[in-house]
């Protein structure tokens, strides 16, 4: 369902588009490929000069490489269109002291450590920090088992995905109907 129409006339000024891929690699690891970029529908006076209607204001990719254990085990960030060229532009190395992190256990404290601020350019640490999820949707089904498992053998681990979100909280109707061996009676406490 969309959402629903504009009580008001509304002029468009500004997008910002980010795409996640995920590539799993043959050597076992997981590249993220994170794109975020910015447009204006109107030339743009920057202090480095104008940029015209239909180029960026930012073209900005972090790739990290992942374990199957969440850990980054690499990262990398270019900057291919950016404010104050020569400037903005400089920060990609640095996304290295992403490596060690785990998108899974306290990453966007890490993140913020590592990169806030005046250590690494907002938009790149943005994506950083959006990572997790993205990961997590890759691994469905790849590396991490979604499967209610009823009838597999051996199967005794709850779902990744379940008590994860307010859809898939135990004592959801979700679990109930879709995951029914996991389900745990709704508490009659208000």
């Amino acid at each position: 369902m969309p959402l629903s129409p504009s009580a008001t006339h509304r002029t468009l000024k500004h997008t910002r588009a980010i795409t996640i891929e995920a590539f799993a690699r043959d050597d076992g690891l997981w590249d993220l490929d994170a794109h975020i970029t910015d447009m204006k529908t109107r030339d743009i006076q920057l202090a480095s000069g104008i940029r015209p209607v239909g180029s960026a204001l930012h073209d900005l990719t972090l790739r990290i490489t992942i374990d199957t254990g969440f850990t980054i085990v690499d990262a990398e960030a270019v900057s291919d269109a950016v404010p104050y060229p020569g400037f903005c532009d400089t920060i990609g190395p640095d996304y290295k002291k992403l490596i060690g992190l785990n998108l899974l256990k306290q990453l966007r404290q890490g993140v913020k450590e590592r990169m806030s601020g005046v250590k690494g350019c907002t938009h790149l640490t943005e994506l950083a920090q959006i990572l997790p999820t993205a990961a997590v949707q890759a691994f469905a089904g790849e590396v991490i088992d979604t499967r209610d498992g009823a009838g597999s053998s051996g199967q005794d681990q709850q779902p990744f995905q379940l008590d994860r979100c307010h859809a898939l909280r135990l004592d959801g109707p979700a679990v109930a109907q879709y995951y029914p061996r996991w389900a745990i009676k709704p508490s009659s406490a208000n």
